[in-house]
C-alpha cells in the first residue's frame, strides 16, 4: 500500500474525483482506500461511511465561505444585509466552480430524502450564522418571562424563514440555464433585499418586483 500525506480535504478531493468520473460511490470503503493507498482505518477516522462523507462537503463549502467573507476588512462594520449578500455570492461562487458534483450530491431525483438528509447537515451552521447577524432586533422592551418566549420564538421564526430561503436559493441556482447563472445572482439581490423590507414593514414594492421577476422566469420562460 502506498503511503500518502492524508487529511480530511484530500479525502474529500479523492472521492469527488472518483464519483465525478463513475458517477457513482464506490463499491465499498475498502475498496475505496485500496484503490487510493491509504487504510481503512485512515477513513474512518474522519467519516463513518460515504454518506456522511457527502454531507460534508455543503458544509465545507458553506465554511469556506463565511471564512472569506470575515477575513474582508470591512466585514464588522457592514451592515447585515450586506453581509448576508457577500455570504450568498462567495457561496455560489464555490459551488459554481464544484458544480457538476453538488448536482450528484442533491440534483439527482432518486433518493430524495438521502438529498435532503445532505442539505439538512447544513441547517445548524446556516442558522447560526444568521444568529450572528442581528438581524431580528427585539421587539419587547420588557423583560418578563412571556416576553423572553415571545422573542425567542420570534428569532426562531426568522431564522427558519432564513432556511427556507437559502434551500429555495440552491433549486434556483441548481435550475438555472442562464450564462454564468446570472439569473441566480438578480434572485440573490431581489429575495434577500425583500427579506429584509419585511423586516422593516416596507415590503410591498420589493415583494411585487421578487414576483414579477419569478413569475417571467417560471411562468413566462419554463424550462
Amino acid at each position: 500500500m502506498n503511503n500518502i500525506d492524508l487529511d480530511q480535504q484530500k479525502i474529500l478531493d479523492l472521492y469527488s474525483n472518483y464519483v465525478l468520473r463513475n458517477n457513482k460511490k464506490p463499491l465499498n470503503v475498502y475498496s475505496f482506500c485500496e484503490d487510493h493507498g491509504f487504510s481503512e482505518n485512515d477513513f474512518y477516522f474522519y467519516y463513518a461511511n460515504f454518506e456522511q462523507l457527502e454531507a460534508d462537503y455543503l458544509r465545507f463549502f458553506m465554511d469556506r465561505s463565511i471564512q472569506l467573507i470575515k477575513e474582508e476588512e470591512t466585514y464588522e462594520v457592514e451592515h447585515p444585509k450586506h453581509k448576508l449578500l457577500s455570504f450568498y455570492y462567495t457561496f455560489f461562487e464555490q459551488l459554481t466552480m464544484n458544480r457538476s458534483l453538488i448536482i450528484y450530491l442533491v440534483g439527482s431525483e432518486k433518493n430524495n430524502l438521502q438529498n435532503l438528509k445532505k442539505l439538512w447537515s447544513l441547517k445548524r451552521e446556516f442558522q447560526l450564522f444568521i444568529r450572528s447577524l442581528g438581524i431580528s432586533e427585539p421587539l419587547l422592551t420588557n423583560t418578563t418571562e412571556s416576553s423572553a418566549k415571545i422573542e425567542k420564538l420570534r428569532h426562531k421564526g426568522i431564522e427558519e424563514l432564513y432556511w427556507g430561503h437559502f434551500v429555495a436559493t440552491l433549486k434556483f441556482w441548481m435550475d438555472d440555464r442562464s450564462s454564468n447563472f446570472e439569473k441566480t445572482d438578480i434572485f440573490i439581490e431581489k429575495s434577500v433585499d425583500t427579506s429584509f423590507e419585511f423586516l422593516d414593514v416596507k415590503p410591498l414594492k420589493k415583494l411585487v418586483d421578487l414576483g414579477k421577476f419569478l413569475f417571467n422566469e417560471k411562468v413566462k420562460n419554463p424550462s
